[in-house]
């Protein structure tokens, strides 16, 4: 009844067109993160396009699963959305029984950015690579942060320790800010992030990167190889996309997605991928879908590999 009531109003001559209020966007990470920001700038430019306020509400917990539990609860009616890594819907359901999420639970509308995931370290840390923490790991356990207990940062440095062998201290945080901080405290030997939350620091000098899971270098640190180009077959890939409720009606996503992809080409957005080094990568609800679902099922087979049981 509702998506019939939905599609009436979205017709020619309908009682009601979207959206007729305020859009709220979950973002499911912590304020203060290259996420954050980028939801921020991506709201702004919806707004312009949609004719309402885009207003981001920060919903952090449990690796994103909190935030995107709400989206999955929420009307499918376009007027609640979250812009998330795909790690509460690919990763976390291995882990985690009875998180009602998976690509099922939503509806995709946009490809936003692709999010480079990597590795830093003060930058008076004596490793340059990821080859020393790993021979620092195989003397005594390494200690690091990462956004949340088997957060797609934090499998890459599984795969390190699967690939290359150390020990490694996981401390879970509800965002890369927190981690990166207890780095630069002293407290914590490395961090595994967005790579993009961390250039602040290190174009401040105060951090250093010394190695990415991405099957590129990252292009803000030119000069740090891959962890592939390192030896280390350690490859984590992550995405970052705009989402709605599943049964969300097409016209709706229809409206959002050309609506998105319009607000990744703003002046606006374009000065925060700057800002942040963020690497925009717009993809349609289609190719989305696709990559969701391709996603999901590599991390089924890879977690398996690792041993991993949903607790």
């Amino acid at each position: 009844m509702l998506r019939a009531a939905l599609l009436l109003a979205l017709a020619p001559g309908g009682a009601a067109a979207f959206p007729d209020r305020p859009v709220t966007v979950i973002n499911p990470y912590a304020t203060g993160s290259q996420a954050d920001a980028t939801a921020r700038a991506l709201a702004e430019g919806l707004s312009a396009q949609l004719g309402q306020p885009v207003v981001v509400v920060n919903r952090e917990g449990a690796s994103g699963v909190v935030g995107l539990r709400v989206l999955a609860a929420s009307p499918p009616d376009g007027h609640t959305l979250a812009f998330s890594a795909l790690v509460p819907l690919t990763i976390q359901p291995h882990l985690v029984r009875d998180t009602g999420l998976g690509p099922e639970a939503v509806a995709p509308i946009c490809n936003v950015t692709e999010n480079i995931l990597g590795v830093m370290v003060r930058a008076d840390s004596p490793w340059r690579d990821l080859r020393d923490m790993v021979a620092t790991a195989r003397q005594r356990p390494v200690t690091y942060g990462s956004p949340g207990p088997n957060s797609a940062p934090s499998i890459g440095i599984e795969r390190i320790r699967k690939a290359a062998g150390g020990a490694f201290v996981h401390v879970a945080f509800r965002g890369d800010a927190a981690s990166l901080l207890e780095v630069k405290a002293g407290r914590l030997d490395a961090a595994a992030i967005v790579v993009a939350s961390g250039v602040p620091l290190a174009r401040a000098g105060e951090m250093r990167l010394i190695g990415t899971f991405s099957l590129r270098r990252h292009p803000e640190f030119p000069e740090v190889p891959t962890a592939a180009e390192q030896g280390i077959e350690a490859v984590e890939l992550s995405a970052a996309g705009l989402f709605a409720p599943r049964g969300t009606p097409a016209p709706v996503l229809a409206r959002l997605e050309a609506a998105c992809r319009a607000a990744i080409g703003t002046e606006g957005f374009a000065a925060m991928t700057q800002r942040w080094a963020v690497l925009p990568e717009y993809l349609d609800r289609a190719a989305f879908a696709d990559r969701l679902r391709a996603h999901f099922e590599d991390h089924a087979a890879v977690l398996r590999a690792l041993g991993v049981q949903p607790e």
